[in-house]
């Protein structure tokens, strides 16, 4: 099967070599219904990078596993070109281009789209941000490029990508960290989570120390916002530790919640003589569950 897949992709292959690669530039040309839509082999001498492509880092680790892969398995998901005269731009699948060349391969499924230039770029971006193995900073620059150079709105942008405008907006905001923060998310040092909770803090200085504090000691992306949160409110912080709740009251708040089954919070003043029981419920039957408790 995969030998009669590779003479079928050869053929599409000598398609192109004769007719198309000289005659059909547009989808208005003769035989352009060949291309679109269909996939055909194209060899990698007559490919080349898009200058605008919005990936910008390529990790050669997970690049030599991408073409060891290839050798094994081929290229699963064919990469999308733009025809330029006798050659091929690259719209979206740099990444398997280039492990297709490591991997010694002479060509490369495709699916060719004949498009103008603006078209091209909005459509590597938009391509692109639905990759899963893109950095968060790069979907970040993605985001940008697609709000100031394609001059959609987000409202717009919202609808093309499928991602609500808040996410949008949380996502570009981490373009504003610092470099070092910027490049220990892009090398997965930290999480874009823990480049939100960085950015809550507005002082730059203060990031810096909540960066390093997060390096250091190791914090997840719950721990992180809680040290943010101290940094923006010291004062409330102190006063909260304060008011810590004691060990034994600590284990029957546990003890209840797992008993009856919902969220239980007590609140204790002084030494734990006096305080109050809150029981949490989100309807009538969740409500009626934890009388059957006391009945």
């Amino acid at each position: 099967m995969k030998d009669k897949k590779r003479a079928m992709g050869r053929g599409l292959g000598a398609i192109l070599s004769a007719e198309s690669k000289s005659t059909i530039n547009s989808a208005t040309d003769t035989g352009a219904e060949k291309l679109v839509g269909n996939m055909v082999e194209v060899a990698l001498e007559d490919i080349y990078p898009n200058a605008t492509q919005p990936r910008t880092y390529f990790d050669e680790t997970a690049l030599n596993e991408l073409a060891q892969s290839i050798k094994n398995l081929g290229v699963i998901q064919p990469i999308t070109l733009r025809k330029d005269g006798d050659k091929f731009e690259i719209i979206s699948g740099e990444r398997r281009y280039r492990a297709s060349k490591i991997a010694g391969l002479k060509s490369i499924p495709a699916y060719i789209r004949l498009v103008n230039d603006q078209e091209l770029l909005e459509m590597a971006l938009v391509e692109n941000i639905q990759r899963e193995d893109l950095d968060a900073i790069e979907v970040a620059l993605t985001y940008q490029r697609l709000l100031e150079e394609i001059g959609l709105t987000q409202e717009t942008l919202s609808s093309r990508v499928g991602k609500e405008r808040s996410t949008i907006t949380n996502s570009i905001r981490l373009l504003r960290l610092s470099p070092e923060i910027q490049n220990a998310i892009r090398s997965g040092e930290i999480s874009a989570g823990h480049g939100r909770a960085i950015i809550s803090v507005e002082d730059s200085e203060l990031q810096q120390e909540l960066f390093k504090r997060i390096i250091k000691e190791g914090l997840n992306v719950r721990q992180s916002e809680k040290a943010a949160s101290e940094l923006k409110n010291p004062k409330k912080s102190i006063q909260k530790t304060e008011k810590e709740l004691p060990n034994h009251l600590r284990k029957v708040e546990k003890s209840l919640a797992d008993v009856l089954e919902v969220g239980v919070e007590i609140k204790s003043s002084g030494k734990g003589k006096k305080g109050k029981i809150i029981l949490d419920f989100n309807n009538e039957d969740e409500l009626n569950k934890i009388l059957s408790h006391f009945n």
